[in-house]
C-alpha cells in the first residue's frame, strides 16, 4: 500500500460501508432507483472519499476538515437507513448490520480526529 490513506482501518471500513450500501441500494425497488439508493450510495462513497483526501499531506487541521466531512456523511447514511426502515425497504438485519458499521466508524473518525494536534 503506497497511499497513507490505505494504512487506516477507519478507510478501510468506509469502503465496506460503501461496498455494503452498494449491494443494500440494488435491492431497492425502481422508484427508488434515483432517490434513496442513489442518496445512500453518494453518501457511503462521501464517507470513504473524504478521509482519503484529507489525509494527502495537508494539515493536521485540513485532514480534520475532511474528517468532519466524512463524519457527517456516515451520519447521513444512517439517516438514509432510517427513511428505507421506515419505507420497509430495509430489512431488519440490513439495517441493524449496517448501522452497527456506522457507529464504529464514527467512533473512529472521532478518535482519528482527537490524536490531530
Amino acid at each position: 500500500m503506497s497511499f497513507k490513506f490505505e494504512k487506516l482501518i477507519v478507510w478501510q471500513k468506509a469502503v465496506d460501508l460503501s461496498f455494503e450500501a452498494d449491494c443494500l441500494a440494488r435491492l431497492f425497488p425502481i422508484d427508488e432507483r434515483f432517490a434513496l439508493a442513489s442518496q445512500i450510495r453518494r453518501a457511503a462513497d462521501s464517507v470513504s472519499l473524504n478521509i482519503a483526501e484529507g489525509s494527502t499531506g495537508q494539515s493536521n487541521a485540513e485532514f480534520k476538515r475532511f474528517l468532519n466531512i466524512a463524519l457527517r456523511s456516515n451520519i447521513e447514511v444512517v439517516g438514509c437507513l432510517h427513511l428505507g426502515k421506515r419505507r420497509n425497504i430495509i430489512p431488519a438485519d440490513s439495517f441493524n448490520s449496517l448501522y452497527k458499521l456506522c457507529e464504529e466508524i464514527l467512533v473512529m473518525i472521532n478518535a482519528l480526529k482527537n490524536s490531530l494536534k
